[in-house]
């Protein structure tokens, strides 16, 4: 009996591997760094630059190679001279990136806006304002005997599970996963969603949301 050939495996189109290049911890350097970059990617000299800006050319040069301090509105002129949003001549600057450890056991519990009699979430981090766009909450769900059923959860952004302990049968729009441990459901959260029957408790499954930050 010859067997089913697998699909083939999915190219992804960003390296997980890949290195950044260094950030630069000094301001002016970086954003004169920046500048240059944008003014190269678009072929242009520094004449031209400084042509389209209003800007003279020892000036351009100045900031290019970060021996002055341009000021907000020269810097605004820039970013319209390039066509680029006014916060990527920021973008080299090595800012502090924001990281969170929890233990063990130690994730808070938190009543969830919505959240059904007996699910207790467990929150597993939180990162507040920064520069990717984008909100991640990760939850440790667990239901018990005294958890509701509730298959009509709906809030916006991206959800994954990961299912750890127990099985349930899980609702997401009009179709129904039997989710056991080591299974996953990724998903549109903006279909109605959650679990509806509780197969085998105690249950406990990883619940990653994201969405978009709030500006």
């Amino acid at each position: 009996m010859n067997k089913q050939a697998k699909p083939p495996a999915t190219k992804l189109t960003q390296d997980p591997h890949a290195l950044r290049d260094q950030r630069e911890k000094n301001l002016e350097v970086a954003i004169g760094r920046q500048v240059r970059d944008l003014r190269k990617r678009q072929r242009m000299t520094g004449s031209d630059l400084a042509a389209v800006s209003g800007l003279s050319v020892g000036t351009l040069s100045k900031i290019e190679n970060g021996h002055i301090s341009p000021s907000l509105n020269t810097l605004q002129v820039l970013a319209d001279a390039l066509r680029v949003p006014f916060v990527q001549l920021f973008s080299g600057f090595d800012e502090p990136r924001s990281a969170m450890h929890v233990k063990a056991g130690e994730g808070v519990e938190i009543d969830r806006a919505g959240t059904r009699a007996g699910h207790q979430y467990s929150l597993l981090g939180h990162i507040g304002s920064n520069d990717s766009g984008v909100v991640v909450e990760p939850y440790l769900i667990t239901l018990t005997d005294e958890s509701d059923t509730f298959p009509t959860f709906q809030h916006e952004g991206i959800e994954f599970l990961y299912m750890i302990e127990g099985q349930v049968d899980y609702r997401h729009g009009d179709r129904i996963y039997r989710l056991a441990p080591g299974d996953s459901l990724l998903f549109d959260a903006d279909a109605p969603h959650g679990p509806e029957v509780l197969v085998e408790l105690p249950s406990r499954y990883l619940s990653i949301i994201t969405y978009p930050q709030q500006r």
